[in-house]
């Protein structure tokens, strides 16, 4: 059972994600074009579950899928897709079984990196969004405590709204 705990911004979260994604960077290899810091995380003075997202653009997958053991090594299991076509999903836990990172990976010029860096970009340059999505994730965290799929299934809305606001942005 994973726990439901929403925390305030961490300007170490910045430094985290750099260490990271210096770690999967090397794990690849020259496949790599860009890593950038997404998800709750990356953007400032909401709360988020403290998990590192990170959204690695490369230039074909095929060395990912290559590259996979190298991942392990570092602590993440493979997930295959799960769910985005033409993704590949990681994800990392501590000694403690709490869930410290996500590892996205699309080739570059993706419409899913397109959508992920919208979204963030949208939070960050429209503050009070990005406070109406720390208050419902709060909320949610309280009313669900252990329950991620009620968290995740309670947020949907707000998300679908704020991506499609993204979308329309024009920054």
């Amino acid at each position: 059972m994973r726990h439901v705990i929403v925390v305030p911004h961490n300007p170490h979260w910045r430094v985290a994600f750099a260490a990271e994604a210096a770690l999967v960077a090397s794990a690849i290899g020259p496949a790599v074009v860009t890593i950038h810091h997404i998800g709750s995380t990356a953007i400032p003075d909401i709360y988020a579950k403290p998990v590192i997202d990170l959204l690695v653009e490369v230039v074909d997958l095929e060395p990912v899928d290559r590259a996979q053991p190298a991942l392990v090594a570092l602590g993440y299991e493979a997930m295959g897709e799960f769910g985005l076509p033409g993704r590949r999903y990681f994800r990392k836990d501590n000694d403690q079984g709490d869930r410290t990172h996500h590892v996205h990976v699309f080739e570059a010029g993706s419409a899913e990196v397109e959508r992920h860096l919208r979204f963030r970009d949208y939070l960050r340059a429209h503050p009070h969004r990005a406070q109406d999505y720390s208050n419902l994730k709060r909320h949610l965290a309280q009313l669900h405590p252990t329950d991620i799929e009620a968290y995740m299934d309670g947020k949907h809305g707000l998300i679908q709204e704020l991506e499609q606001a993204a979308r329309q942005w024009q920054p």
